[in-house]
Order: structure tokens, then C-alpha cells, then sequence
């Protein structure tokens, strides 16, 4: 028989570790590229979701864009007609107003001066007859009929 030497016992045991390496090594390859097969799909899926995602969101954006723009737009032509209307109103009051003032105080003046000439009218003109007497005007409404005075 032959006899087994320190060397060889050696290189049995190196090459087992060798092949046990070896095996641990090819087992994490084949998982690493099982992982990596995965992470490749994942990716294609979320790229094949997220172009029409991203599609509709700019859209979206562009739209939006579009309706500030029209708002910025409405907003200055309200701001102008604002601006408009105040120097309108301006140049109607200034024109008008202080004629149609002196108008109305003249007017005031006018019906003042004519209920003035009725308040100075002699008293028997103001008078009331009743059932031929002369009652003054001051006694008018208190007087019923019936009661003698």
C-alpha cells in the first residue's frame, strides 16, 4: 500500500477548500446575475410606466402654462379698464360736478326764495272757510265738527 505523505494531505486539502470556494463563488455568480435579470426587468417596467406618466405631466405643465398666461392676459386688461374707469370718473366728476352743485343750489335758491314769498303772505289768505266762517290757518286741523267754539 501506499503510504500517504504530509504533501499530499496537503494538496488534498487545498484543492477541497479550492472546490468548496468554487462552489460557494458559482452559487453567489448565479444569484447575483438572477438579481441583476430582476432588477433589469424592474427597471424596463418602470420606464415603459413612467414615459406616459411623464408624457401626461408635461401636458399638464404646458396647459397650465397656457391658462396662467391667459389669466396674466385678463388680469392686465382688468387692471387697464380699472384705470380707465377711475380717469372716466374723474373727467365726469371735474366736468359735471361742480356745475350740476350750482345748479342744485340755484334750484334750492329758487323753490327757498318762492316758499319764502308764501310764508310772508298776509294771514287771511292762508284762511279756510267753513260753512261761511273764516277759521286762520293756524286752527285748521284741530277743528272737528260739531263742536261750536
Amino acid at each position: 500500500m501506499h503510504t500517504v505523505s504530509g504533501g499530499e494531505v496537503a494538496g488534498i486539502l487545498v484543492a477541497v477548500f479550492w472546490a468548496i470556494l468554487v462552489s460557494f463563488l458559482a452559487v453567489a455568480l448565479a444569484r447575483l446575475a438572477q438579481t441583476l435579470r430582476a432588477t433589469t426587468k424592474l427597471v424596463a417596467d418602470v420606464t415603459d410606466q413612467a414615459v406616459p406618466l411623464l408624457a401626461d405631466a408635461s401636458t399638464a405643465v404646458r396647459s397650465a402654462q397656457t391658462q396662467i398666461e391667459r389669466v396674466d392676459a385678463i388680469a392686465s386688461d382688468v387692471q387697464e379698464v380699472t384705470s380707465n374707469a377711475s380717469a372716466l370718473s374723474t373727467t365726469v366728476a371735474s366736468t359735471f360736478g361742480g356745475p350740476l352743485v350750482k345748479v342744485a343750489a340755484f334750484g334750492y335758491g329758487v323753490r327757498r326764495a318762492l316758499g319764502g314769498r308764501k310764508e310772508d303772505a298776509p294771514e287771511r289768505a292762508r284762511s279756510n272757510v267753513i260753512v261761511g266762517r273764516t277759521v286762520p290757518g293756524a286752527r285748521r286741523g284741530k277743528r272737528t265738527r260739531g263742536k261750536k267754539d
